[in-house]
């Protein structure tokens, strides 16, 4: 069974945590994180998408299920992200997956004296429900402009994929206290060895 540490969640959406879970995709082979159904189940749990329960809220058939939307939204994510359209079956299986459940019901909050967007309620009862939330979520990340702000960690050995969130649209790394600090250590290193030196400020 996988473990929390395998998992990251520096995707900005729930969908890109979930393509995530196929890691190093860099490199043949990947490295899977949903090995077996109970794997698939406490990711969802963590994810915020699952009640907690008994290991049974999964099985073989809802993980090749999992599997299969993630390959699909993560096909579909960064066709869109970089001006294509994604391909008619991948349109069909985001929308089958999408329909199988209702919508979660919008919620409301009041912030700083403000009405606004609270999320919505997405704890669903079941592993297979749960994968209709995730499929919900990458359809409304195509939809939207955020869609242009998919990137894929700059990282060599990295590759996951994030919603740059910064100012300036510029973020490189899925995460800077990982994927960032090391490229920039190894970059150093590889500098030294070579006897130069970084500009001086």
């Amino acid at each position: 069974m996988a473990t929390d540490d395998m998992w990251v969640w520096d995707g900005g959406r729930v969908c890109l945590d979930f393509a995530n879970t196929l890691r190093h995709r860099w490199r043949s082979p990947s490295q899977e994180t949903l090995r077996d159904p109970g794997d698939l189940a406490l990711w969802l749990e963590r994810a915020g998408l699952l009640r907690p329960g008994p290991p049974d809220h999964a099985d073989a058939a809802v993980l090749a299920a999992g599997r299969k939307l993630r390959e699909t939204v993560d096909r579909a994510v960064l066709a869109v992200s970089d001006g294509r359209l994604p391909s008619p079956g991948d349109v069909t299986a985001l929308n089958r997956a999408a329909a199988r459940a209702p919508r979660p019901a919008l919620q409301i909050a009041v912030t700083d004296g403000r009405l606004e967007a609270a999320g919505t309620t997405s704890i669903a009862a079941d592993a297979s429900a749960a994968l209709t939330l995730i499929a919900q979520d990458a359809v409304d990340l195509l939809l939207s402009a955020d869609i242009r702000r998919v990137r894929i960690c700059g990282a060599d050995r990295c590759a996951l994929r994030f919603l740059d969130r910064s100012p300036a649209r510029n973020r490189r790394w899925c995460s800077m206290s990982r994927c960032g600090n090391r490229t920039k250590v190894r970059l150093h290193q590889a500098r030294t060895r070579r006897g130069e030196h970084p500009p001086a400020d």
